[in-house]
């Protein structure tokens, strides 16, 4: 098992499976932002670095990947992509599933949405030991969130799932407390980094 995970960790740190993650990640932010396009068009300019959400999450993942492509840390993209990529990913599989109880089926478009959001959660989570940001970042990671929250579900800028409208105040009490557990997630990866380092 360990030479497992040895070999797998192998792989996942080689320079050629990282670019071509990368590659995947910034063709999925393209097509993110392209998916965006209805609503930025009726969307106020002030908000618009806040309504593309799972775009810009994995914007920052790729990001992190230039940066160690290029043999350093950005450590703050790393956070940022952690907290958001499982906060959206997995926000977005509920949000589709949901819409699937709601209707009855879902699309083909919904069950890819589903796929690649699930994954982006996943590769969040598999980078874990990559990365190196520490306790100043999560801080600005937390407050990135949370003010997105806001301007979510208080100015009305969430992303749009008209079947499910209804709902709009349970979502967001949902997605509030979603981003709490991801931000608490990056809080535990530093916290063991350290306790392992001071042992």
């Amino acid at each position: 098992m360990q030479t497992f995970m040895v070999k797998g960790w192998y792989l996942l740190t080689h320079r050629a499976f990282l670019t071509i993650l990368l590659i995947i990640n910034f063709l999925g932010t393209v097509y993110g932002y392209y998916w965006y396009k209805g609503q930025l068009a009726s969307t106020e300019p002030i908000f618009y670095i806040f309504v593309p959400d799972s775009p810009t999450a994995s914007l920052f993942f790729c990001l992190a990947i230039i940066g160690w492509l290029l043999g350093t840390h950005f450590k703050l993209m790393e956070v940022l992509a952690l907290i958001t990529l499982v906060k959206y990913g997995l926000w977005a599989v509920v949000m589709n599933l949901l819409t699937f109880v709601e209707l009855g089926s879902l699309s083909p478009e919904g069950w890819m949405l589903v796929f690649s959001h699930f994954m982006m959660a996943v590769q969040a989570i598999l980078y874990i030991p990559k990365y190196t940001f520490g306790f100043g970042h999560v801080v600005i990671g937390a407050i990135w969130t949370l003010h997105n929250d806001v301007i979510d579900y208080v100015f009305g800028q969430m992303p749009v799932y008209r079947v499910l409208d209804q709902y709009a105040d349970k979502i967001g009490y949902f997605t509030f407390w979603l981003s709490i557990a991801c931000i608490i997630l990056a809080y535990a990866v530093v916290s063991k980094r350290k306790h392992l380092q001071a042992r």
